[in-house]
């Protein structure tokens, strides 16, 4: 899974894909189904491709990416957009209530 952020500015994420080029990257938005297509020109880094464009995403959302070289598909993935850094990621972010209890418990002979 690639996480990426709801921001304005190009972002840059690597994939291993099954060939090393691609023209094309879908993202498809699992709440609402809507897709769209952007043309990519992706760098290569050893057995990486580099992605690094600009795209649309909304916070607390999933997305299916479908990487395409001409008609072949060459990867697919999830993305999940958060503003949360990635190593202070929770998903109770804010959320958490604690629950207490004394342990007691009831034995029977």
């Amino acid at each position: 899974m690639i996480i990426l952020q709801e921001t304005g500015i190009a972002q840059e994420f690597k994939v291993i894909p099954r060939e090393l080029a691609a023209d094309s990257m879908t993202l498809t938005s699992e709440t609402t189904g809507e897709a769209v297509t952007y043309v990519i020109t992706p760098t290569i880094d050893r057995y990486y491709l580099v992605i690094n464009e600009i795209v649309a995403l909304k916070e607390n959302n999933f997305y299916t990416i479908e990487l395409k070289n001409a008609t072949d598909i060459v990867y697919k993935d999830k993305i999940f957009c958060t503003n949360q850094t990635v190593s202070d990621f929770s998903v109770n972010n804010n959320e958490f209530t604690t629950y207490s209890s004394d342990n007691d418990y009831i034995t029977y002979e």
